[in-house]
């Protein structure tokens, strides 16, 4: 990947970087090591992070290879017990800023998508352990008779833990625990949005796309599942969960501008160039980056967590290879 930085990259390159700045930085190799649970790898940890946990080593070992959640919890309940009573004493004594932003709204942790959860964490933590989050985003969507095709963007609200008062996807949500995928977008659809049942008829899914972001708050290794909605032009979504300041119904050109704007959420951005090459917007004819851009709108993430427990002195990266011990 180190052409990625000689040669000329456009504007839409330059924002795919941005969103994928951990993997495109190799994984900082060397620095971050594996987070193990049940002998799986369901994460990554950074160095300021492993620092803390060396002052709990009755719940998490730190290894030369790895970082290990005590084996002897056996358990799911007893996992997450034993997580969240950590991070509780971090978030009272201030550690980390993302825990500032604590939402008694959990995530299931897990090795792959489909097997079972080990434990589940408050999601405002899971950055702090380079957990694979998922999440749900709905393109809403007009094909107006004059503007042509319309994009519906919300503001977030000034009031949100995170990306405050930034653009978004029209709809947006985590996977919480108890919800799956689909009935994730018809909840957020309509606590955000206030999108009545016969419009969510016409929901479409339309794949997802991923990313490795990283950020003062942790590392983000993100997969949205992603579905486009098209409205009828006299529908006006409208809040009702107090998590969205306003909407704006934008034309392409006007939204890719936004998109591409410093006050567009730098990980829903991935959503909305999606969106727009499978729409025929963004093309290998008008954009001399297509490939690599498209490329890095699906990050194999998961594939990327494969540790395996070494016996010589060497270090696991990211993607599985070894590399001299720190």
């Amino acid at each position: 990947m180190a052409d990625i930085d000689t040669e000329p990259m456009s504007r839409l390159l330059k924002i795919a970087n941005r969103f994928n700045c951990f993997y495109l930085s190799g994984f900082r190799t060397g620095e971050c090591r594996a987070f193990v649970v049940d002998g799986q790898q369901v994460g990554l940890v950074r160095p300021d992070v492993m620092k803390e946990l060396l002052n709990y080593p009755q719940v998490f070992q730190v290894q030369p290879d790895c970082v290990q959640l005590n084996p002897a919890f056996r358990g799911y309940a007893e996992r997450s017990a034993r997580v969240n009573e950590v991070l509780q004493e971090w978030r009272a004594g201030g550690k980390f800023i993302t825990l500032r932003g604590w939402r008694e709204e959990y995530y299931e942790v897990r090795a792959q998508f489909n097997t079972s959860p080990l434990f589940k964490m408050d999601r405002s933590a899971t950055c702090l352990f380079g957990i694979r989050k998922y999440g749900i985003d709905i393109n809403g969507y007009v094909m107006d008779p004059v503007k042509g095709l319309s994009i519906w963007l919300q503001k977030r609200s000034p009031n949100k833990q995170t990306w405050p008062s930034y653009w978004d996807s029209m709809i947006s949500g985590g996977l919480s625990v108890g919800f799956g995928i689909h009935e994730t977008a018809i909840k957020e659809a309509g606590e955000e949005g206030s999108i009545p049942q016969h419009l969510l008829a016409k929901l479409k899914s339309a794949g997802c796309v991923s990313l490795f972001f990283e950020s003062e708050r942790g590392l983000f290794p993100n997969t949205e599942f992603v579905y486009d909605l098209e409205l009828p032009a006299d529908f006006v979504p409208s809040n009702s969960d107090g998590e969205v300041e306003t909407f704006e119904l934008l034309p392409v050109n006007e939204c890719l501008e936004r998109i591409l704007s410093p006050h567009f959420k730098t990980t829903s951005i991935p959503v909305a160039l999606d969106f727009l090459i499978r729409h025929g917007y963004i093309t290998p004819e008008n954009e001399p980056n297509f490939i690599k851009i498209v490329e890095l709108l699906h990050i194999p993430l998961q594939t990327m967590y494969n540790y395996v427990p070494q016996q010589t002195n060497h270090k696991i990266a990211a993607n599985g290879e070894t590399n001299e011990a720190l």
